[in-house]
């Protein structure tokens, strides 16, 4: 049907604040969520810092017997998801409820209550395991539970594509609505798995900073002086609908879908290849998804992880795509700010690419106080930037090499 898909609401719980508005406005200011680990002990870890969502209360979003049994992620999820169904006002009845679906990224589902549960498991015995357990891990609890809350029961899945979820899960959902399968999809990504399981396998991957001394200076993407990655949490949610469906209802629209790409790096369980082919081919996709020439791109939210591989490996592929437009295009990374949220960056990402669009509006790279003859690009280092943007591109980059990129373009009728 090739019908064109647009996001109408939105919804946040990110480690600078909970909501909208308020991590827009943080976003926008430079200001960086990444602080001491509070959650455990971090004596005996290389790594002491993250970037946690602060102040969140499950009960604000859900009844409170039911967010006593409800993991963190499937709680970030649901809240998530209730501000950006408020936000786009779309109403979820028995008349349209078929035509209504949830598909959401997660790169490791209920680590926490994993971890938990071995420990209990090992000093009190089987008898001692929750009922719960089971639910409370598994990634796809996080879409099933939004649609038992909200009563979405068109398609439902959960994706878990490593760090290109939540791009993926977005993807998947654009096409979905595209093909004519569902008017309106409840998508996004999430994950929360600041925990001592880890932060010690990262640690021992070396793929984390260890810039214990200075937490908001520790994420500092295509900077010379970077040295991995900071973990975040939080969920970034979005309602994406049928043009027609949105205009019927009169809808407010962020952005409009237009591009979506995917691809394999075929080349390392963790490492990009250096010249940033499958970035490349992922881009060009989106691209030719949306049928766009590489020079019509004004913004990209950069996949910009803050490790030394990742960020020349991007850039590399950006001037294989973009050519001569590679220095002209601005280019930022919201890691910077709000750490990297795994499965769930390129859902919070994608909110943050549609707010960028509307609000004119380009979040900075913050922490950008050198260059790196490597990466010498425009990556709107440290301060916001007014812009008017036509189209935008997000990436998104996984382990095992999968790729996603989407692009987002200002609506015209």
């Amino acid at each position: 049907m090739n019908r064109r898909v647009v996001i109408t609401g939105v919804g946040l719980v990110t480690p600078l604040a909970i909501g909208v508005q308020e991590t827009w406005q943080a976003l926008c200011a430079g200001k960086s969520g990444v602080g001491e680990i509070t959650r455990f002990d971090t004596a005996k870890f290389q790594t002491k810092i993250a970037a946690q969502v602060k102040g969140f209360r499950a009960e604000d979003f859900m009844p409170k017997k039911e967010a006593k049994r409800t993991e963190r992620f499937i709680a970030y999820a649901i809240a998530a998801s209730r501000m950006a169904l408020e936000d786009s006002g779309l109403v979820i009845e028995d008349m349209n409820a078929e035509r209504i679906g949830v598909i959401t990224g997660c790169g490791l589902g209920g680590l926490s209550i994993l971890e938990d549960t071995c420990i209990t498991l090992k000093r009190k015995g089987p008898r001692r395991v929750s009922p719960f357990f089971i639910p409370m891990m598994i990634g796809n609890m996080a879409p099933g539970m939004i649609s038992i809350q909200f009563g979405a029961k068109g398609p439902n899945a959960s994706i878990a594509t490593a760090c290109a979820a939540g791009a993926h899960a977005v993807g998947d959902s654009f096409k979905i609505i595209n093909s004519g399968k569902a008017d309106a999809m409840i998508t996004g990504g999430v994950e929360a798995v600041i925990n001592p399981t880890c932060i010690a396998g990262f640690n021992s991957m070396k793929a984390l900073s260890t810039r214990n001394d200075a937490p908001q200076k520790a994420s500092r993407p295509f900077e010379r002086d970077r040295d991995g990655f900071v973990v975040g949490e939080g969920s970034g949610i979005m309602i994406i609908e049928a043009l027609e469906h949105a205009l019927d209802r009169g809808a407010r629209i962020y952005a409009e879908l237009t591009g979506y790409g995917m691809s394999s790096d075929g080349y390392h369980m963790t490492a990009p290849p250096p010249d940033g082919s499958g970035a490349v081919s992922c881009m060009n996709a989106a691209l030719d998804d949306a049928g766009l020439s590489y020079d019509k791109i004004d913004y990209i939210n950069a996949h910009g992880t803050s490790t030394p591989l990742n960020d020349i490996s991007e850039t590399r592929a950006i001037k294989n795509v973009f050519q001569d437009h590679a220095y002209k295009v601005a280019i930022s990374s919201t890691k910077s700010m709000t750490g990297h949220l795994l499965g769930g960056a390129g859902g919070i990402e994608t909110v943050f690419t549609a707010l960028s669009i509307h609000e004119k509006c380009l979040p900075p790279t913050i922490n950008y106080d050198h260059t790196d003859d490597e990466c010498d690009l425009d990556y709107v280092p440290n301060v916001m930037r007014k812009a008017s943007i036509e189209h935008a591109m997000t990436n998104s980059f996984g382990f095992g090499g999968t790729n996603a990129s989407l692009i987002l373009s200002r609506y015209r009728n």
